[in-house]
């Protein structure tokens, strides 16, 4: 990359991360025209509805990509090799989906300024990761996301966990008796084997969930498991983190399951047999715009089913029939 282009992506993303949500509408439009250019995969799939940037002039007439591009091609804004391509987990006999990063640091910077937006300085925290299914491949943006916090917070205590639930427990006692901020972060299984295997009080411990059995359980709703890791676990809340491979930016809850995006993310919803009709508010399909996603494709069509209030926030209902069970989220709630 020259200095030019390097300088030129700079101000790109710093715009993005630095000036919204009050120009949430401008910097919609830009990326639309700027992928809509140099995304010969996104260009040919809003062709399909006549939409070119001469026409479409609010965020709610853009064309949303369906998630499932991501399992057949890359999708690229612009020429380039990626940095790092982050790949899905999937199921057995499934696809993967694959997000070609051009530059890994923006990755890094989104999750880093949306940690920073919901929960502070990384630096107050120790933060330890459950997340056994996803350490033991490679390819997992929430692995690098968790490493590289888990770098940042600077806790000697910090760290990964795979089985070892004795060490966690006693790490986790030790923090607690220091009064000391601790994340917990890890995905739905191990949680529920770890509150199973050690059951305890939690006074200075956030325990935040990122979805999936990934196989190893079976599916039960959110609540259900809510319930169980607060009753378990001794804590009045449970935390949960949405993301996915194809985005480069997630939304947090903070309890019941109600999610909040980041400021340069948007949640939208549409009918199941009609993609064109996109609402900020009520029951539908998620659609998402991930301005970070600058390199890929910032307009992505889900198969979750979700509730979007008036306010933004959104919660999680289930998935659309025949989609693959991911792993950041329930099947159903």
């Amino acid at each position: 990359m020259t200095d030019s282009n390097h300088q030129s992506s700079f101000s790109q993303y710093e715009k993005i991360f630095a000036g919204l949500p009050g120009d949430f509408q401008v910097s919609a439009l830009e990326t639309f025209k700027k992928q809509w250019a140099g995304n010969d995969v996104y260009r040919a799939f809003a062709s399909r509805f006549c939409a070119s940037p001469d026409q479409v002039k609010d965020f709610r007439q853009i064309p949303f990509l369906p998630v499932s591009f991501f399992k057949t091609t890359p999708v690229k804004t612009g020429d380039f090799q990626p940095e790092i391509i982050f790949e899905s987990s999937g199921t057995t006999g499934e696809s993967p989906a694959r997000h070609w990063v051009k530059d890994k640091k923006w990755y890094r910077e989104s999750f880093v300024k949306g940690f920073t937006y919901f929960y502070g300085d990384p630096t107050q925290y120790c933060i330890l990761g459950l997340l056994p299914a996803y350490l033991e491949r490679t390819g997992s943006s929430l692995v690098f996301m968790v490493h590289e916090l888990i770098e940042l917070s600077g806790q000697p205590d910090s760290g990964f966990y795979l089985y070892d639930f004795e060490k966690l427990n006693s790490t986790l006692q030790k923090l607690e008796q220091d009064q000391q901020k601790t994340i917990l972060i890890g995905v739905s299984f191990a949680l529920l084997d770890f509150a199973e295997t050690c059951p305890t009080s939690l006074s200075h411990t956030i325990v935040m969930e990122t979805g999936g059995m990934k196989g190893r359980r079976e599916e039960i709703t959110r609540s259900a498991l809510h319930e169980q890791l607060k009753k378990k676990l001794g804590v009045t809340d449970i935390h949960s983190e949405y993301g996915m491979t194809e985005l480069l930016s997630q939304a947090y809850s903070f309890s019941d399951g109600i999610y909040q995006p980041v400021p340069w993310m948007k949640m939208l919803v549409r009918e199941e047999d009609d993609p064109l009709s996109i609402q900020e508010s009520g029951e539908g399909l998620l659609n998402i715009i991930d301005l970070a996603n600058q390199d890929s494709c910032s307009f992505i069509a889900t198969d979750d089913v979700v509730k979007l209030y008036e306010d933004g926030r959104f919660e999680i209902l289930g998935r659309m029939d025949n989609s693959d069970i991911r792993g950041c989220s329930l099947l159903t709630v």
